[in-house]
């Protein structure tokens, strides 16, 4: 990448830095809960609720991250792009959660900066192994996603039909973000590889549900 096109990067990346952490995204498509009935919660129900769309929330926030990692060191302009491209279909998941979120009475992870710039970190990190790393990687962690996501949709409250229908479109999206990157050349992960990613995982899922 050129030193000016390297520039540009960087002065964008720093955009959707900021547009992340403040939740500054307005979505393309409209949430998917839109079009369900908001049945009132109890006070437990609701506080479980806006745990798990918490967790979601910050899922998405190390989502950006990841992606704006991996493309900043991309060696395909065609990688990168898509990479890219997959971000920017993942912000519509970051601002439903946002708004589901509000709707719930509550608000996002105070940790996101800090998801973030690990995040940040690892997609780098990742991404300097190789393109067909990154993309292996992009694919094992939408497995973990949609595997976390599927355990969201039985757990969330049996009336919260609105934000289970925004966790089942973000499921779909992630599947197919996973699956787009393994036929892109993506190097198959090993389970035990899969295994350490779901013990790191965890522990930002048991942080963003309570804070």
């Amino acid at each position: 990448m050129a030193a000016n096109s390297l520039l540009d990067f960087a002065v964008i990346a720093a955009d959707r830095v900021l547009k992340t952490l403040a939740g500054q995204y307005v979505p393309e498509r409209a949430s998917p809960g839109e079009a369900v009935a908001d049945t009132p919660l109890d006070e437990t129900g609701r506080a479980h609720a806006a745990g798990l769309m918490r967790v979601n929330h910050s899922g998405e926030v190390c989502a950006q991250a990841l992606y704006e990692g991996q493309a900043l060191v991309a060696r395909d302009a065609r990688v990168r792009d898509a990479l890219l491209a997959a971000a920017r279909e993942e912000e519509d998941h970051l601002a439903w959660c946002g708004e589901r979120l509000k709707e719930l009475d509550s608000r996002p992870s105070v940790l996101n900066p800090l998801w973030y710039g690990m995040s940040f970190a690892i997609g780098a990190a990742t991404g300097l192994m190789g393109d067909k790393v990154s993309l292996g990687f992009v694919a094992a962690t939408e497995d973990q996603v949609c595997r976390h996501l599927d355990r969201h949709m039985h757990d969330l409250p049996a009336d919260d039909e609105r934000s289970r229908a925004i966790v089942s479109q973000m499921r779909d999206d992630e599947a197919r973000h996973g699956t787009a990157a393994l036929e892109a050349g993506g190097t198959e992960f090993p389970q035990s590889v899969k295994d350490a990613m779901t013990l790191v995982s965890g522990v930002m899922t048991a942080a963003a549900y309570r804070v």
